[in-house]
């Protein structure tokens, strides 16, 4: 049994996360941005909403790692479609960046981030219509490489809300028209979570035929 935060429990692939982990006996942090979105996590077994702040200070960050005795963390945070390339720097970048420093300050040294399929690839970034947002995952993707931490790195296509398979594949080239459901997303980090062989491994993961278990 682990204490998991997962940061940015509020989206839509990290709500589907933390009730997930909840289920598999896991102490789950759900890490939102307001106690006003605390009630949404009543009727979810093993899940605490917790506020962290990716505005805030590193310190700040590390105190959320500390009075949890948090052990694992989940980076599912993203500022959004509707925000400009401002917020997707202070979010999915430096929020993402200072919440790894944090883990390094007080020594909690397992750390998955759910990036985006492309996010290594330049050439589609310029007419992705998200430049922006790409160049800030690749960054994030390559502080945490560097960070010395636990990693494991999870690079989905395209996110829908179908229905959930439990199969994907594993890809090493993106192609167009590749997407994935959300709910699968959330099942395959709760595997990577579950299973320490993923450590300092990148997924690039789509709809497939293999079961997840299976793929690891």
């Amino acid at each position: 049994m682990s204490n998991v935060l997962v940061i940015g429990a509020h989206g839509h692939v990290g709500f589907k996360m933390v009730e997930k982990l909840g289920k598999t006996g896991d102490n789950v942090f759900a890490g939102v941005r307001s106690d006003n979105q605390f009630s949404e996590y009543n009727d979810m077994q093993n899940v605490t909403p917790v506020v962290f702040n990716l505005n805030g200070t590193i310190d700040e960050m590390a105190k959320v790692y500390t009075d949890n005795s948090i052990d694992k963390i989940v980076f599912s945070a993203g500022s959004g479609g509707a925000t400009g390339d401002d917020q997707t720097l202070i979010i999915d970048l430096d929020g993402a960046v200072k919440s790894m420093l944090a883990a390094k300050q007080v020594g909690v040294n397992r750390y998955v981030m759910v990036s985006a399929m492309g996010a290594d690839d330049r050439s589609f970034w310029a007419n992705s219509g998200l430049h922006g947002y790409y160049i800030a995952k690749h960054y994030a993707d390559v502080e945490l490489i560097n960070s010395g931490l636990q990693y494991t790195i999870v690079r989905p296509s395209a996110l829908t809300n179908d229905e959930e398979t439990g199969k994907v594949d594993v890809i090493e080239q993106r192609a167009s028209g590749m997407n994935i459901p959300r709910k699968d997303v959330a099942n395959f980090v709760v595997a990577v979570l579950h299973d320490d062989k993923t450590i300092n491994h990148i997924y690039e993961i789509t709809s497939g035929s293999s079961d997840i278990n299976d793929v690891l």
